[in-house]
């Protein structure tokens, strides 16, 4: 079967395309023929060698894929040859074929796209964790969302919408802000030429935001958390805008705030059956048309250095997906 490979840590331009023996189930996985698979911005990062964990060498990028079951391992009774699922597996989707933790891998309706599955574990997986098991979103409460026309932005916005939130999207251009308000936005705050703190105080009427979704960090980070009303919530996702941000302290103290941890992979890895009943819901609300995946655009597995040159460069209105 043909895969991406990263064989040594680098840039993209690195990855190569290999034909490489077809895979056999261990115990408790799945084999997938990939149909579609979704870029993440993790995906640039573990090619690096800096991501929360790394594969052995060589290893196929690629943490979100929908497609075919293809053979089962031992002990896989959810799930038959021919099934059409959705599945993270951290990496490897970048290729013909994937293996998948079956603890990790879903039925598929035949009302939803391979694309839409695709572009869905990872972001909605994520953002659905976030909002839901660690900040405990309600409706009538405020959520701010940093880096909203992003993968797990689109998604934040919609979950938030869904959970009867009144939104917030912070982006870096008016552009990315038009499109965040046409799936469901409320407000918006341009952060390259508004003061982030100053407007979600204003937008608030000097209260602050109940939760805070960050993906982003870099100066972002503190500059919300100054914005965050009592007992707020901020949810540290990822630093996709660069640098990690460090705290000060007396800011949760003050605010009497929590900074939370938002880690997917460990989640679904240390709560698969919570994990299982997130999926239900998500499942569901794309059947319902309560929220939908937005596909920025398709690449074949052949442009893979172009794509991911796409998504760093900040241009990316929701979700690239590879269709093998």
């Amino acid at each position: 079967m043909k895969a991406v490979l990263c064989e040594s840590y680098g840039p993209p331009q690195n990855l190569v395309i290999k034909e490489i023996d077809a895979l056999i189930p261990d115990k408790g996985e799945v084999i997938i023929v990939v149909k579609a698979s979704g870029l993440n911005f993790p995906d640039t990062l573990i090619i690096e060698g800096k991501y929360q964990f790394q594969p052995d060498m060589p290893f196929s990028p690629g943490g979100e894929v929908a497609g075919v079951v293809k053979s089962l391992g031992e002990g896989v009774t959810h799930l038959k040859i021919g099934d059409r699922v959705m599945a993270g597996t951290g990496w490897g989707g970048f290729a013909e074929e994937v293996r998948g933790k079956a603890t990790n891998v879903f039925p598929l309706p035949d009302s939803i796209s391979f694309d839409q599955a695709a572009s869905t574990m990872m972001t909605f997986g994520t953002s659905y964790h976030a909002l839901v098991n660690r900040a405990e979103l309600k409706a009538g409460e405020t959520l701010l969302v940093l880096g909203a026309a992003g993968g797990v932005g689109t998604a934040a916005i919609q979950i938030g919408k869904a959970l009867g939130a009144k939104v917030i999207a912070a982006a870096s251009t008016d552009e990315k802000l038009t499109y965040c308000k046409s799936i469901g936005a409320d407000l918006t705050i341009n952060y390259s030429t508004e003061d982030l703190k100053a407007q979600a105080k204003a937008l608030t009427d000097g209260k602050g935001v109940d939760v805070i979704y960050d993906p982003i960090g870099d100066k972002y980070t503190e500059q919300a958390l100054r914005a965050i009303a009592w007992k707020g919530r901020h949810l540290v996702v990822g630093f996709a805008a660069g640098d990690i941000p460090k705290i000060p302290l007396n800011l949760p103290l003050l605010k009497g705030c929590s900074i939370v941890g938002v880690f997917w992979g460990g989640f679904f890895r240390n709560e698969p059956h919570v994990n299982a009943e997130n999926f239900k819901t998500i499942v569901q609300w794309l059947e319902e048309g309560k929220v939908e995946a937005q596909i920025h655009k398709k690449y074949p597995l052949e442009k893979v250095a172009e794509a991911m040159a796409e998504l760093t460069s900040k241009k990316v209105k929701g979700k690239i997906i590879f269709e093998p």
